[in-house]
């Protein structure tokens, strides 16, 4: 028996919709989203595209595949504990998620057809939500902690250059601070110390907004 050749000749794993989807997010993560097709993901896998059909309908079924499969990361936050630590909880795993694959943040909400994942995900946060606040007010603090989360997200994958590796004293030495003298003042008393870091302005504006919630929310109760 030829063991050599026995040893070379392992079946590969056999083809599945997770295999396929997991692939794409891999294609994603490294050339973006627009570059993710039947082809890019087969060739990823190794297989014909023919074969990929089977498993998946379509291209636009593999896009909103991979909505899902992105949403399906976050954390669900559980009405039954405290809606601010769940809040910091829920945050904290999106801006992870998105920052980790940056192509998701333009189709969480934009891929229409990505089934109930997202939804699922808007309702465990309202039911959060819901524990301090009427439906109203929830909605307010749903629409201010989104667009906070997900414009944080999109700012920091947009940075030129590493967030938290201190890079940011650098990018304020290319510019001529002669004509900003308020960046200047900021650059002087606080990037040049080292302290500060863009990445964890993340958690203190989060806690701005927590702070100003939890304020209203008290103030509701003594009402």
């Amino acid at each position: 028996m030829n063991t050599k050749a026995a040893s070379g000749n392992k079946p590969k794993p056999r083809l599945s919709t997770e295999r396929i989807i997991a692939a794409a997010a891999a294609v994603a993560d490294r050339g973006g989203i627009d570059i993710v097709s039947m082809r890019t993901v087969a060739k990823e896998l190794g297989v014909e595209a023919m074969s990929l059909y089977y498993h998946v309908k379509n291209k636009e079924a593999l896009l909103d595949a991979l909505a899902e499969w992105v949403a399906k990361q976050f954390y669900l936050p559980d009405p039954s504990k405290h809606w601010r630590e769940e809040m910091q909880r829920s945050a904290a795993s999106r801006r992870e998620v998105l920052t980790s694959h940056p192509w998701g943040i333009g189709m969480i909400e934009s891929r229409g057809n990505a089934g109930m994942v997202v939804p699922r995900h808007h309702d465990a946060i309202l039911g959060s939500l819901y524990t301090v606040f009427d439906v109203r007010m929830a909605a307010h603090a749903f629409s201010l902690l989104d667009a906070y989360i997900y414009g944080f997200a999109l700012t920091e994958v947009n940075l030129p250059f590493e967030p938290g590796e201190g890079h940011e004293n650098e990018m304020a030495a290319t510019l001529d601070l002669g004509t900003l003298p308020n960046m200047r003042r900021m650059v002087s008393e606080l990037m040049v110390t080292g302290e500060y870091s863009y990445s964890a302005e993340f958690e203190i504006g989060l806690d701005l907004i927590l702070d100003g919630l939890e304020k209203f929310a008290i103030s509701n109760e003594k009402q």
